[in-house]
């Protein structure tokens, strides 16, 4: 959305702790420390105000539970399906998401030319999985060539992951994923076994990093995720299963944790009645009361702890679930944090998160204090408004 000019007046304003009353001047899209003159004026008093929301683990072509149509459907309707998600996300209160699987420069570009309203977008193109590995969408029985698709790319070997990863970065991708363990969505690969070797995944860090760039990866069991953050990936994706050793051997390492327990629950509940198949359905079955842990053990470790919801399909109304489910696992103060401070660290951008001055211009108004009822951090009904660069969604 273009830049636009905003005061608003009157309300508690999040400071990354706790909430003092102060007004909130944006000037051409970034909090400044006074006023425009042709400023448009929103009466806060009585009113809260937090950053925009960061969703770290997004999903815009996602379109469908059938891993097969997401990869080869057409492009056209994923884009235009991906728009309408990014949309709806928005108004939800995110205003900026990181799309770990998927998304392309060509949306990009759409969300640059305000071709509809979206949050800001950062995405790592098709996720690099290994064959057999949680982005191969083939099951064991069907006999079918799949080297890539809309949210995922096979690729074995070194050689061939360094000129991936370049391409990539070449065509304007964020970050780079790769899936380091199985998953629920896939059908062929046991949930904890590590993917990829040692030398293919350093081998994706090295290209990233000097690119000035970084990896984040699918991984659910320990011994996946020592296995990727002993060879320099910084986001773990889902962890799950994780232990209190793998836990601290992240905070050591400085890795994030970025949780998705919207989708756990929400495949749990709603599932089976759209159609997700019954090999998933198990696998759900098994991480989903772990996840909740996960988020505890990663916080008593002093891990850095994102916040993200990975939302495939239908699925995706559940977004603001997923801020419930965390602050029961933490507080609603550390989830805040998470989907502001910690999110915006783990990007890498430091004009999002906060409200000081040269911040991004973007923020929710709740009706009521998260601190107190922290039904507001996830009511749709609480937003008053929401506001992307300065403009009133």
């Amino acid at each position: 959305m273009s830049a636009a000019s905003l005061s608003i007046t009157g309300a508690h304003v999040w400071n990354g702790s706790g909430f003092s009353v102060r007004d909130v001047h944006i000037v051409d899209g970034r909090v400044a420390s006074a006023a425009a003159s042709d400023a448009e004026l929103l009466d806060a008093t009585g009113r809260w105000l937090i950053p925009g929301l960061i969703d770290a683990h997004f999903h815009a072509y996602a379109t469908s539970m059938d891993g097969f149509e997401n990869e080869r459907g057409p492009l056209s309707y994923a884009a235009l399906n991906g728009a309408r998600r990014l949309t709806r996300a928005l108004q939800r209160g995110f205003t900026t998401v990181r799309d770990v699987a998927g998304g392309d420069i060509g949306l990009a570009q759409a969300i640059d030319a305000d071709l509809f309203p979206s949050p800001r977008y950062h995405f790592t193109g098709p996720a690099l999985s290994q064959t057999g590995g949680h982005g191969d969408p083939r099951s064991a029985h069907v006999d079918v060539c799949f080297s890539h698709g809309h949210m995922c790319e096979v690729v074995d070997g070194v050689d061939n992951l360094r000129l991936a990863v370049r391409n990539r970065l070449r065509t304007g991708a964020h970050a780079i994923k790769v899936m380091a363990s199985g998953g629920v969505f896939s059908l062929t690969d046991p949930i904890r076994v590590p993917q990829y070797s040692v030398d293919e995944l350093r081998a994706v860090v090295d290209e990233a990093a000097r690119r000035g760039s970084y990896v984040c990866a699918h991984a659910y069991s320990s011994e996946a995720v020592q296995h990727a953050v002993g060879a320099g990936v910084r986001s773990i994706e889902h962890g799950n299963l994780i232990d209190e050793a793998t836990a601290s051997m992240m905070a050591e390492a400085g890795a994030f944790l970025v949780p998705t327990l919207a989708a756990y629950d929400a495949m749990d509940r709603r599932g089976a009645e759209i159609g997700l198949n019954a090999v998933s359905l198990e696998k759900n079955t098994e991480v989903l009361a772990k996840g909740q842990d996960a988020v505890r053990l990663a916080h008593a470790a002093g891990v850095r702890v994102g916040f993200g919801t990975d939302l495939m399909g239908d699925l995706e109304d559940d977004q603001l679930a997923g801020i419930r489910l965390q602050v029961e696992a933490s507080s609603a103060t550390a989830t805040l944090r998470s989907m502001t401070a910690v999110n915006a660290e783990l990007i890498g951008d430091e004009a999002l998160g906060h409200l000081d001055l040269g911040a991004y211009g973007d923020a929710v108004l709740l009706a009521s204090d998260p601190l107190a009822d922290s039904s507001a951090l996830w009511r749709q009904d609480a937003r008053v408004s929401v506001i992307r660069a300065g403009s009133v969604v």
